[in-house]
């Protein structure tokens, strides 16, 4: 692991213990009560003290001295330009279904980073594999309770999983689930069907493997999320991985549905769930709301569709006027796997008087996909896509689309290039109340 970096600061909450103390953004902590915190998780731990020496390094280099008494568990109100003060953990497998190695070559080197971090895993819900960590690391995770983590295990069989990774520490993944159970911590579980490698059989032991260790108090594997292979153009050539089929998105759907039956009768929980995709692909419904209990793998994309939705019109109902005082016409683009999906939203928006919302459901041409979600639109597709249409007062863009933090498409493309090119205004929207709020704003009629 490399040097531990001052954590930099970006920005100071109004009203804060540290906009009293005057931080600012730039500044950056060295450490604390003498200890210099590697990561967020450190930092977090270090601030729940009632009485804190800090050692601050200031913008323009110079080193301070601050002691601050707050109450136990009082957060100072700091953000910081990273969560890992010590640098990424980087992954040591070669899986063939990387999305890092399915992107195109000569992009800026931060997009080939391959995330394995069980610390971005704790914090945010990224999914690691534990084939990379070391025995001070499991130490940690055991000492600090990290838990649940999230875990890409995509095969339970020895083998299977080997094949997958492309590393011969994969094939322990049955006793590091283990590990977890025997000390009461707990893992979310995703696994990722290739087809004619990890399904049919091998993904029915996979399921039953993992619900082994749903049980007691708290069970070990929480939930397991099953989705599709995702590929690209950009990908390796002979990388053995075959396109999900509509046909092989039903097989799936059948299979999984059925051992989750099985599940529910045993558990009372489904236990294991089928991404959103699967049934876009497959072309059949999305299962009813209920059937998702509490999202546990709402950002696997399981059920999202369905809280969208509901969450919309929830909104919806609280915020959409009956009519605008003047007309409003605005082109929303979204990926075609979710157009079926989204049509009640867009009939609700065309309810309201003087207001026309046209979607635009877009497969992408950048990454050679027939069906596309949202997030993997580029500005290459919207250009080809959109060039020459009537796209009214603008369009409305989800931020999926776009890098995390940044005003970018993953091609590169910046939103200002492609309103430039389009002749168009771009209003990037997160959320549903944003999408709501810039359909209606400056047009309300009170």
């Amino acid at each position: 692991m490399s040097t531990i970096r001052p954590a930099q600061i970006t920005r100071v909450l109004p009203d804060s213990i540290a906009a009293e103390i005057g931080f600012d953004a730039g500044d950056a902590i060295v450490a604390i009560n003498g200890t210099q915190p590697r990561d967020l998780i450190d930092y977090q731990f270090l601030c729940a003290d009632q009485v804190l020496e800090l050692e601050v390094l200031d913008a323009s280099g110079k080193t301070h001295h601050i002691e601050i008494e707050k109450d136990y568990d009082e957060d100072l109100g700091l953000e910081f330009e990273t969560a890992l003060f010590d640098g990424l953990i980087q992954c040591n497998n070669h899986c063939p279904f990387c999305f890092i190695d399915q992107q195109p070559p000569g992009k800026r080197s931060t997009l080939y980073l391959k995330d394995d971090d069980y610390r971005l895993s704790f914090l945010y819900g990224s999914y690691l594999t534990l084939t990379n960590l070391s025995a001070k690391e499991w130490e940690r995770i055991e000492q600090m309770r990290l838990s649940p983590l999230f875990v890409s295990v995509h095969a339970t069989e020895p083998e299977i999983r080997i094949r997958l990774l492309k590393n011969q520490r994969a094939g322990q993944i049955l006793q590091q689930i283990k590990w977890f159970q025997d000390r009461r911590l707990q893992i979310h579980a995703q696994v990722v069907v290739c087809p004619g490698i990890n399904d049919g059989q091998h993904l029915q032991q996979t399921l039953k493997d993992l619900a082994s260790f749903h049980s007691g108090e708290i069970p070990a594997v929480a939930s397991v999320a099953v989705v599709p292979v995702g590929l690209t153009r950009f990908r390796p050539e002979e990388d053995e991985l075959i396109p999900v089929t509509r046909e092989k998105a039903q097989e799936v759907i059948s299979q999984v549905n059925s051992i989750s039956g099985q599940f529910r009768q045993q558990f009372g929980s489904a236990f294991a769930w089928l991404a959103d995709e699967w049934f876009l692909i497959a072309g059949e419904e999305l299962p009813s709301e209920a059937e998702y209990e509490e999202y546990p793998q709402i950002d696997n994309g399981v059920g999202s569709i369905r809280l969208f939705i509901k969450q919309f019109a929830s909104t919806a109902s609280q915020l959409l006027p009956q009519k605008l005082y003047h007309q409003k016409k605005l082109t929303w683009v979204v990926g075609n796997a979710v157009e079926k999906a989204f049509q009640p939203i867009l009939q609700r928006l065309n309810a309201v008087e003087g207001l026309e919302v046209n979607m635009q459901a877009l497969f992408s041409d950048y990454w050679g996909q027939n069906i596309s979600v949202t997030g993997l639109i580029t500005g290459h597709d919207l250009l080809l896509h959109l060039s020459g249409k009537d796209l009214g007062d603008g369009i409305l863009l989800p931020k999926v689309m776009l890098k995390n933090g940044e005003l970018v498409f993953l091609d590169d493309m910046t939103v200002a290039e492609v309103a430039e090119k389009l002749h168009t205004e771009i209003f990037p929207v997160a959320g549903i109340e944003e999408l709501i709020n810039k359909c209606i704003a400056e047009g309300v009629l009170v």
